[in-house]
């Protein structure tokens, strides 16, 4: 089973090769550098879907709260 997990994007930091870019994200107060080259539109305070150290999607504030919320009943 794989599990991929919302977090939000604290800081940038930008590569003139976009396949190196790359950001900070924000899981629950546990910051985490993560690549964010297949969402090179992301922007600082976007919420993403991170698998394996990639923000593979970008999703609205209110789905990556409910999935948070769910997680945090099941004690993940």
């Amino acid at each position: 089973m794989c599990l991929a997990l919302p977090g939000q994007v604290v800081s940038l930091t930008p590569h003139p090769d976009p396949l190196l870019l790359a950001g900070k994200v924000s899981f629950g107060g546990i910051i985490k550098t993560v690549s964010l080259a297949y969402v090179p539109e992301v922007k600082v305070g976007d919420y993403v879907i991170v698998h394996v150290g990639f923000a593979i999607s970008i999703v609205d504030e209110v789905a990556a709260q409910e999935t948070l919320t769910d997680l945090a009943e099941m004690g993940i």
